[in-house]
């Protein structure tokens, strides 16, 4: 199995990421032009080889009109809004003149459009750089007690924040790892200075990012896991802890600005692991007093809240009553989500955990030119067995566009 593995010894930010999973790319130069035609305004991307505690890696650099993040804000005379940093270096930044550039974008909607209607990527690398900016928002929401359509990013932070997020979501999918492993990640210690004080590191966005998922302090004072590379990590993280026993074909080294006694950098690892296993958290409750119209709701907003597996059982429960047993399977990390959306939308008033050791097989998708066109084709393996089943969407779309059943369809794909 195709196994990525990201260390974060010295925390994450998106540049640093960036330049990590570069280093696994064959030809970085004609990537990093890729980058720069992907179309994001006023923006370029550089990247150099640096060295830090000897060891050498890559460091990528996003400029904004010609100059980076940190060299603008330091210029002006209004401190920089915490919500608005995304480099690794978290020294205190300034706002940038609004008066020196013309494009104005800061609300989610106004980063929505750049990425929809400006950057020449796929429609999936697309719905990737949305979910990581929505994970954003949405902690950002949390820590300020605001709407998320009250969230606004400063402009060129905003920039800034879409370019690495943008190369981290296009290296991820040329790379297309089965499986992402992420290390515990260090999100340093002491306190961060933005425009409504000191703050605690790791400060309210990215410790709402990272709940759930296993992170810890240290002896570097700092800032060492921004909320853009937090949210990255939550977003292609399949799993979280140690290092799974694979053969590594290739290392890359992400390389941050500032300079520590440990090397400041992001490690990662792509190799072969063996079969897959996902640790799991399995969560129940038996109600007696819901309607079967309200259980239906309540398994829809459970799955898009991040549940895996969501079903129910029938029970016998107190008084002889016949109820339910609801079951819900999901990610370590999305549990308190999923706890909160079971209070939310079912009379439960008590909900049991149990974790659980889950063995699957390893799954992508294909597309296959057919007679009817293009139908995605799921292939499961591992264990020493491969299983090819054809979307059932798009089975169905076929039959009813040709006027056939679906019977018929797949004899003749």
């Amino acid at each position: 199995m195709k196994t990525l593995y990201i260390e974060c010894a010295m925390g994450a930010a998106g540049d640093m990421l960036t330049a990590a999973l570069l280093e696994l790319i064959e030809d970085k130069a004609a990537f990093v032009k890729e980058l720069n035609e992907l179309g994001i305004p006023d923006v370029e991307y550089k990247c150099e080889q640096t060295v830090k505690c000897g060891i050498t890696g890559t460091h990528m650099s996003v400029l904004v009109n010609g100059s980076e993040e940190d060299e603008i804000m330091h210029k002006h005379e209004h401190h920089h809004d915490h919500e608005e940093h995304h480099h690794h270096d978290h020294e205190e930044h300034h706002h940038h003149d609004h008066e020196e550039h013309h494009h104005h974008h800061s609300s989610l909607h106004d980063i929505e459009h750049i990425v929809r209607e400006h950057i020449n990527v796929s429609d999936k690398v697309k719905d990737d750089i949305m979910s990581v900016y929505e994970l954003i928002a949405k902690a950002e929401s949390h820590a300020h007690n605001r709407p998320i359509s009250d969230i606004h990013f400063h402009e060129v932070g905003t920039m800034d924040a879409i370019a690495d997020i943008a190369a981290v979501c296009l290296l991820m999918n040329r790379i297309s790892p089965d499986r992402v492993v992420v290390s515990p990640i260090h999100v340093g210690s002491g306190q961060v200075r933005c425009a409504h004080g000191i703050l605690p590191v790791p400060a309210p966005a990215t410790a709402y990012i990272l709940k759930d998922v296993p992170m810890y302090g240290g002896s570097v004072k700092g800032e060492l896991c921004t909320p853009t590379g937090a949210a990255l990590l939550k977003y292609f993280g399949d799993s979280f802890g140690y290092m799974p026993v694979m053969n590594t074909e290739k290392i890359g080294y992400g390389m941050g600005k500032k300079d520590f006694e440990a090397a400041n950098c992001v490690r990662v690892f792509l190799g072969e692991s063996q079969d897959k296993t996902d640790d799991i958290i399995e969560l129940e409750c038996n109600m007696d007093d819901m309607s079967p119209e309200l259980v239906g709701f309540a398994m829809q907003k459970l799955f898009d809240a991040g549940a895996l597996e969501v079903y129910t059982t029938a029970v016998g429960m107190k008084k002889s009553r016949p109820g339910i047993k609801l079951t819900v399977l999901c990610r370590p990390q999305d549990k308190m989500s999923i706890v909160e959306q079971i209070f939310a939308h079912t009379t439960t008033i008590g909900i049991r955990e149990a974790s659980k050791l889950r063995y699957v097989l390893d799954r992508r998708v294909e597309t296959v030119d057919t007679q009817f066109g293009q139908i995605r084709k799921k292939i499961s393996s591992g264990y020493g067995i491969t299983r090819e089943k054809y979307e059932y969407d798009d089975i169905a779309l076929a039959a009813k566009d040709n006027n056939m059943s679906i019977e018929d369809v797949l004899k003749n794909i």
